[in-house]
């Protein structure tokens, strides 16, 4: 009773300082307001923060950061929330700050290919704003429609075309950020290189444990004049990875080069009618873009390989809508997935090329060895595997045995050459393989650079890097030494 007194006394005090800085209506601290925010994308792991804010400048911000610095109250920035690796679940005893507010496009200049925008701004609403000028901001996650810039910045996001065009460190130029003290900084520039350390590739993929951004200027690109789409069929599942090394063999880089199994073809299929052979093991979609010659010839090339390389049927999209339905099928695919399942599972690894096949055979050995569905989804182009794991999280133990599928997964990664994590970011999920990627010095290179721009550990404290005793606990246990029982819910625990 008297810890409860303690936790309701100290959010009294909260809530009236931040009062002092904003209206009432940014203040958000009822359990029935705060239930929105008690998870992002990754719903298997939930918690009610103290306290949500809502700040629509940066001055705002920097007072909201001020005051926990001096309180000693933890903050975990959220964007939109679409995030799956748990980056953005809260903390029972601090503040949530939403930067939802800060959703305008500042400035957009034609001459530089550039735009300056807040971290609310949605990832595809900056093509849309720059479309009439002939431009486009590349790097488009599946989720784009929903997705903010500002978590693309914090995950390092990518997209079916990031084959091609890089991922977000690779198209953007400065950013603005508060640190956990308050004080506002800048990192990066307009120029092609800045004096200094680069910041700027720090920050990015960072996992708001470094500063909330509050402020991006992005790069834009000429939209190309052709894009050409091929889809190939194949009997299995081997072939289609192999085909993958031996098109950027070739010396041709897609724009996108993308990779489903049988079953996640068809789930898409029956959601969307992109226009998939449901009969095939596997398809790889291919895009190639730039000058109308340039395409011609790499279409032809493409379509040659693949048949060489044993594809059952190479289409190539006969229009613009033929295209933008095959790119539709891909980027619903997790959607389409969970109409199959009360609950699925989105891993995030990436592994070499070379190595694609083995690593999908091992993914189907671990699936009948648990007894659970996996539907394959990635970015074949880098090696960014997105399997699903299909579960039913009112058997128990069954998302249990979910996770430890997926945490084999990602281990196989590491093992082959790999990494935990592609595009998702590690957040709450990875802290585990974690232990299992780095060695004890490199994590402890990790925690020093937090210490130093985060000295007294306030800014998403308990994510993404994993403390000694952690790995030590992991790896003599196995077990779910990370995951307190309280913050999991769907009968874990």
């Amino acid at each position: 009773m008297n810890t409860m007194n303690e936790q309701s006394t100290d959010k009294t005090a909260l809530v009236a300082a931040l009062r002092e800085i904003l209206p009432p209506e940014s203040i958000i601290h009822t359990e029935e307001e705060l239930r929105p925010y008690e998870c992002d994308g990754l719903p298997a792991y939930r918690l009610m923060p103290l306290v949500a804010v809502l700040p629509e400048r940066v001055e705002q911000v920097q007072q909201v950061m001020r005051l926990c610095h001096q309180m000693g109250v933890p903050v975990v920035a959220r964007g939109a929330a679409t995030g799956l690796s748990g980056g953005a679940l809260p903390l029972a005893d601090g503040v949530l700050l939403s930067l939802a507010r800060f959703n305008r496009i500042i400035d957009i200049d034609n001459v530089n290919r550039t735009a300056r925008v807040q971290p609310g701004v949605r990832n595809l609403a900056i093509s849309q704003a720059v479309a009439a000028l002939g431009l486009y901001y590349a790097p488009d996650p599946s989720s784009q429609i929903a997705c903010t810039i500002g978590g693309n910045v914090a995950e390092n996001a990518g997209g079916v075309h990031c084959l091609k065009y890089g991922l977000t460190v690779h198209n953007i130029l400065e950013l603005k950020l508060v640190t956990a003290a308050g004080e506002l900084i800048t990192v990066g520039g307009e120029s092609l290189d800045a004096a200094g350390y680069d910041l700027l590739a720090l920050m990015t993929g960072s996992e708001g444990m470094l500063g909330i951004v509050v402020e991006i200027l992005v790069r834009l690109l000429p939209s190309p004049e052709r894009a050409q789409v091929l889809l190939a069929a194949f009997d299995s599942v081997e072939r289609a990875a192999n085909s993958v090394g031996e098109i950027i063999a070739a010396g041709i880089i897609p724009a996108g080069l993308e990779m489903m199994d049988g079953f996640a073809i068809r789930a898409a299929e029956a959601f969307v009618h992109a226009g998939y052979p449901t009969d095939a093991q596997a398809i790889l979609l291919c895009e190639v873009d730039g000058g109308n010659e340039e395409v011609s010839a790499h279409v032809n090339q493409v379509r040659q390989l693949l048949l060489d390389q044993g594809a059952t049927e190479v289409r190539t999209a006969r229009d613009e809508a033929e295209r933008v339905r095959f790119w539709k099928g891909r980027k619903s695919a997790f959607p389409a997935v969970g109409r199959l399942s009360p609950d699925y599972y989105c891993m995030d690894g990436t592994v070499p090329r070379r190595r694609l096949a083995e690593v999908l055979t091992g993914i189907g050995e671990l699936s009948r060895s648990y007894e659970l569905q996996v539907a394959n989804v990635f970015h074949a182009g880098d090696g960014n595997l997105h399997p699903l794991i299909l579960f039913d999280s009112n058997n128990p133990g069954e998302l249990k045995r979910a996770e430890d599928l997926g945490a084999e997964i990602l281990e196989l990664c590491v093992k082959v050459g790999g990494s935990i994590t592609g595009e998702h970011g590690v957040g709450h999920e990875k802290l585990h393989q974690m232990c299992v990627q780095f060695s004890p010095a490199e994590l402890e290179q990790f925690r020093a650079v937090k210490r130093a721009l985060d000295p007294r550990g306030l800014l998403n404290p308990g994510k993404v890097i994993p403390q000694p005793r952690h790995c030590s606990e992991y790896k003599s246990l196995g077990t779910d030494t990370l995951i307190p029982p309280q913050q999991r819910v769907g009968g874990r625990g």
